[in-house]
């Protein structure tokens, strides 16, 4: 079960959700092909043949951290509040009810907006922000977290009518 999921309160349902992005994996697959497996190769076609699981254990240590990092990490628009959490042993988790949301800003580069990435800065009420990295679709959780806030700010139809009367004679 996820951090959400276990959080959720009644009558609460999640809009929107997403993770960090898959390219969060770029570096320590680059680093590993450019890098160790070079290292691996030379060890394993010289006389320290014995050692060259160890570069690719690093890599693969690498990759690992990497995938928990990304499955561990959880971005959430509900019905009644903005929750995140990045994160395994040392987590950071943000609940922001929606109504204290003062602005979300998007930060994306070229590369970002090519591939569906940014950064996301939430300032909440009191000029509190709180900012997370390598979001996968930062534009459409924003639009979420709009989306329902403008249903919460809507007024409702009241079911009280006025009754007038006739003004007396």
């Amino acid at each position: 079960m996820s951090y959400i999921d276990g959080n959720l309160v009644a009558g609460e349902q999640v809009v929107y959700r997403t993770r960090l992005h898959w390219l969060l994996f770029i570096t320590p697959v680059l680093f590993t092909a450019i890098v160790l497996l070079p290292i691996a190769w030379y060890l394993a076609n010289g006389s320290w043949s014995r050692y060259t699981w160890i570069p690719l254990a690093v890599g693969l240590l690498l990759l690992l951290t990497t995938f928990i990092k990304r499955q561990s990490s959880d971005f959430a628009v509900t019905n009644k509040r903005v929750m995140m959490k990045v994160g395994v042993f040392s987590t950071r988790s943000i609940e922001l009810v929606l109504n204290k949301i003062e602005a979300i800003a998007v930060n994306q580069s070229f590369i970002g907006r090519i591939f569906g990435y940014g950064d996301i800065v939430i300032t909440g009420s009191g000029g509190t922000k709180e900012a997370f990295s390598h979001i996968q679709g930062p534009l459409a959780f924003r639009r979420a977290v709009q989306s329902v806030a403008d249903t919460h700010a809507s007024p409702q139809p009241s079911s009280i009518s006025a009754t007038v009367s006739p003004p007396p004679e």
